[in-house]
Order: C-alpha cells, then sequence, then structure tokens
C-alpha cells in the first residue's frame, strides 16, 4: 500500500484531569472462552474518553497478599502507594449507563490480571486511573487498517464504533480460534474482518499479522494504519511499513500493548528500539 504525504492527516490531542477512581464490580460475563468483561461501578464524575486507543491504568490487588495499592490525587498532584503496586493498562469500555467495563484476556494463572478476573466476584475493589489524555483519529485519512491480536480487541471494538459506517477500513485480527470471533462478530459492525488463526502456536511467536499486513495489496489516498498486541511480533509490520513504504509516523501508529517473558511491559515503550525514529 502507499500513502500520499502525511501531512494530510491531523491528530489531535486531548490532556483531561488527572483523577483516580476507586471502583466496584457489580456484574461479570465471557464474551468468548477467553475475553471476560467486567463492570463497574464508582465515582465516574467527569469521565471522558473521546480516543479509540484510549487506555486507563488498573490497579489490582496483591495476589499474594490480598492488598491493593494505589495512588491517590491530593490537592491536584498524584500522591504514589508505598507498598508494592500490581496494574495494568486496559481499553476503557462506558455502557449507555455510565457504567465503566473492562475487557480482560483470561489465560489462567500467568499473570495477576488474569488470575484476578478468572476468580472475579460481585464486589471485589479495583482502583483506576486516567485516561490522561486522548489521541484523537486521524483527520484527512482516505482509508484505515486496524491491526491487532486479542489484547486489542477492545480497542478495535471501540475505533470501528467511532468511525462512520461507511468509512473504509481494513480490520486483520490475530486469535486462537473461530471462537474469538465473537468479540467483534457481536457489534453488528458493517466492517468486515479478516481472522487469522494460530491455533496451537503461542500467542505472540506467530508472524501472521505481518505477514497479513505485508500481503494488503498497494491504494492510492491517505491511509491510516493502526497495530497493537504483542510488541516483538509487532516489528516486522512496522519495518515494513516505515522503511520498506516509507510512511511516517502520522501514518502509523503501532503500540506494543504487552511482550512475551515480560511480566509488566509499559505499552508506551518502543515497539522497535532499533529505529531512531521512535
Amino acid at each position: 500500500m502507499s500513502s500520499t504525504p502525511t501531512s494530510t492527516l491531523r491528530h489531535e490531542r486531548v490532556r483531561h484531569d488527572l483523577a483516580v477512581r476507586p471502583m466496584t464490580v457489580t456484574a461479570w460475563r465471557d464474551l468468548t472462552p477467553r475475553m471476560r468483561r467486567v463492570t463497574l461501578a464508582g465515582p465516574m464524575g467527569g469521565f471522558t474518553s473521546p480516543g479509540p486507543g484510549d487506555h486507563v491504568k488498573v490497579f489490582f490487588p496483591d495476589p499474594a497478599t490480598g492488598v491493593l495499592n494505589a495512588p491517590r490525587v491530593v490537592d491536584g498532584r498524584l500522591e504514589r502507594p508505598a507498598g508494592e503496586v500490581v496494574a495494568r493498562d486496559y481499553t476503557p469500555l462506558v455502557t449507555a449507563h455510565g457504567e465503566l467495563e473492562l475487557d480482560l484476556v483470561v489465560h489462567g494463572d500467568d499473570g495477576p490480571a488474569s488470575a484476578w478476573a478468572s476468580r472475579v466476584t460481585a464486589g471485589a475493589e479495583l482502583v483506576v486511573a486516567g485516561p490522561r489524555g486522548s489521541k484523537l483519529a486521524p483527520e484527512g485519512a482516505d482509508w484505515y487498517v486496524l491491526a491487532g491480536d486479542e489484547t486489542a480487541l477492545p480497542a478495535i471494538s471501540r475505533w470501528l464504533g467511532m468511525l462512520p459506517d461507511d468509512a473504509d477500513v481494513t480490520v486483520l485480527v490475530e486469535v486462537q480460534d473461530a471462537a474469538d470471533e465473537a468479540y467483534l462478530g457481536a457489534l453488528g459492525s458493517p466492517h468486515p474482518v479478516t481472522y487469522l488463526h494460530r491455533g496451537a502456536a503461542a500467542p505472540g511467536t506467530t508472524t501472521l499479522l505481518a505477514d497479513a499486513v505485508r500481503a494488503l495489496p498497494a491504494r492510492e489516498g491517505a491511509g491510516f494504519w493502526w497495530l497493537a498486541g504483542e510488541s516483538q511480533s509487532l516489528v516486522p509490520a512496522r519495518r515494513y511499513l516505515r522503511r520498506e513504504l516509507g510512511l511516517s509516523q502520522d501514518a502509523v501508529d503501532c503500540s506494543g500493548y504487552w511482550r512475551r517473558g515480560a511480566a509488566d511491559h509499559d505499552h508506551h515503550a518502543p515497539v522497535d528500539p532499533q529505529d531512531p525514529d521512535q
């Protein structure tokens, strides 16, 4: 695919007031065999999240002690806790009734968030901070490519909900098998989705997404590429877009939501540290 000069794409960023919210679980349900939606109640006044790729930081109880340590906002400043902190970033979903929902990939006890989600009970407490800011969908794009693994499904669902029904959107999603297709299938979106089944392969170990990105045909117009998932597996796709096609940062938004072997990967970290233009 080709793109016109990226100056045609306009990105607006919005900052939000600092907020830390104590939340309580009111309900949960399984959307797929590996994705659980948890509904939270709490102080939602002033909550805003206009960017499709927005994230909140969720603070969980320490799985070893059960103690929930989280920051507080004191006199407009963030006061960090003294104890052990267990936190992960998630895409926020807000219901029509103003409740906050989080979709968590459940993969046993491999991580504290998954272990918590697999045993969630009504009344369980979490703390949610943010979003601290939003990056709005770019203006001036003639077409979009959205690509990611299971961890990107909530954000992809937000993209599909925010883009017009007549937008030109290509969606590529790597999942384990057909059971995972129910997540986006429930949206009733008019935009088709190409699913890439990895089967028995471990998440984050295939080249399915990178191969699918490379296989897309060339197109005219200003395109915008949004990719998210396992950090290392995204490197080949990003290098293809940035180095071989010569697209700039304005046309490619690539985020490593997680990294194999890293317990608490920062999704703000560069996907490709060897690229000086990160």
